[in-house]
């Protein structure tokens, strides 16, 4: 929507414990029509994500409908995120969409056979259908949806428009975003 603030911060208790934090983060841009809907967020507990096995992969429909399941995750446009679990020797058949991409999270896979990277994300072509494979366990994302046009993207910010970009440039440093309740931190534009 309009924009807002999050800060990801350790909890006291675990700052001075020693732990490896491993995540993936993904922001999705809205459609044009929506991009200045009041800014709000959902929480969906791990919980209430369908998880299927397949084909030796345990896949969690994160966002969007794949494998006869549908994620409670609302979305103002057709999206699909994936997180793939693909143990070794196994192959999984993608399903559709019309863009699609897959990053492979901390090893090497295959699509029809051909070695892929860790750590690099790669772009389906429409229409495609390969299989996913592994040789070792590999933990893969799919991403994908229909096409939204094209976005302009500053540091954060996000816009069909470029005019709204150097407008939430400008809210950001004058901080009139709304700020996270307890932050006393600020950060400015790079």
């Amino acid at each position: 929507g309009r924009g807002i603030v999050h800060s990801e911060r350790t909890p006291d208790d675990l700052r001075q414990v020693p732990r490896r934090s491993h995540g993936l983060q993904l922001w999705s841009a809205l459609p044009a029509a929506d991009e200045e809907l009041e800014a709000s967020f959902v929480h969906t507990p791990a919980s209430a994500i369908p998880v299927v096995e397949a084909d030796g992969a345990t896949v969690r429909v994160l966002i969007g409908q794949a494998y006869g399941r549908t994620s409670p995750v609302g979305t103002r446009s057709p999206t699909l995120y994936l997180d793939i679990a693909l143990r070794a020797g196994a192959s999984l058949q993608l399903p559709p969409a019309a863009e699609r991409a897959l990053y492979a999270v901390d090893a090497p896979f295959t699509l029809d056979g051909q070695a892929m990277p860790a750590q690099q994300m790669v772009v389906l072509q429409p229409g495609e259908q390969p299989r996913l494979g592994a040789s070792a366990d590999a933990r893969v994302v799919l991403i994908g949806g229909e096409p939204l046009g094209h976005r302009f993207m500053v540091w954060n910010f996000v816009s069909s428009r470029k005019e709204r970009i150097v407008q939430a440039q400008d809210d950001w440093r004058a901080q009139r975003f709304d700020p996270v309740p307890g932050e006393t931190e600020f950060i400015p534009l790079p």
